[in-house]
């Protein structure tokens, strides 16, 4: 394996999706730096990948209150570190009538599926623009495709990322700075081991995790 020496940043890095993704970017030779709320989560997965031989920085952080979000970045800044890879996985739902379900808890899911996506991405960006080159992924459900009844407020904020992310693709045009949508379902599918993601590349496409499947928007190598 050769070390990238980039770092990659991902959100919610201890399970689920973020935990694969982190994974398999640390056995392409990536540094990571892994968020979540939880620091024993958090060591113990560090503590996983180091056998890799790769560097890795560890912030727990509660990224449904905004000051956190920032704090995130600043500490990176502050250390020198300058993120090559964005993946925005952290994201919670509730399940029941709008009308039934608590409205606080609601607006924690807004808070955190939609407002430090904003936030984690434009101070990504004020970072990367000026060194011509990075790349973004966000993660949203695979249901976000259908309507989702007893889990509205969730469904919506999934179909605002993938709007979001389409409109900044054509603001990000011949920026340097990609942007991808993951559709992901991702529990135990083996999806980093079937198919060989070339992160040289651009990333323009929207992928699906749970099945391989490849909404064409641009430039992506992907091999089964």
């Amino acid at each position: 394996m050769e070390r990238k020496n980039q770092y990659v940043l991902i959100t919610e890095a201890t399970q689920g999706a973020g935990y694969e993704l982190a994974k398999w970017f640390a056995k392409q030779g990536y540094d990571l730096v892994m968020v979540a709320r939880n620091h024993d989560e958090l060591k113990v997965k560090a503590d996983e990948f180091k056998n890799l031989g790769v560097h890795i920085i560890t912030t727990a952080k509660n990224l449904f209150i905004p000051e956190d979000v920032y704090s995130l970045y600043s500490e990176l800044k502050l250390n020198g570190i300058s993120p090559e890879i964005l993946v925005n996985n952290a994201g919670q739902d509730v399940c029941g009538k709008f009308q039934d379900t608590d409205i606080y808890r609601e607006i924690d899911i807004v808070n955190l599926n939609i407002v430090s996506v904003i936030i984690l991405t434009r101070l990504f960006l004020k970072d990367r623009l000026s060194k011509g080159s990075g790349k973004i992924l966000n993660l949203v459900s695979e249901e976000s495709k259908t309507s989702g009844s007893w889990r509205s407020v969730h469904h919506g904020t999934q179909a605002f990322i993938i709007s979001w992310s389409e409109s900044m693709r054509q603001e990000l045009k011949d920026s340097g700075i990609s942007i991808t949508v993951l559709l992901s379902e991702l529990a135990d599918a083996d999806f980093f081991n079937e198919v060989d993601i070339d992160m040289n590349e651009d990333i323009d496409r929207v992928i699906s995790l749970k099945e391989g499947v490849i909404n064409d928007f641009n430039t992506l190598n992907i091999e089964r």
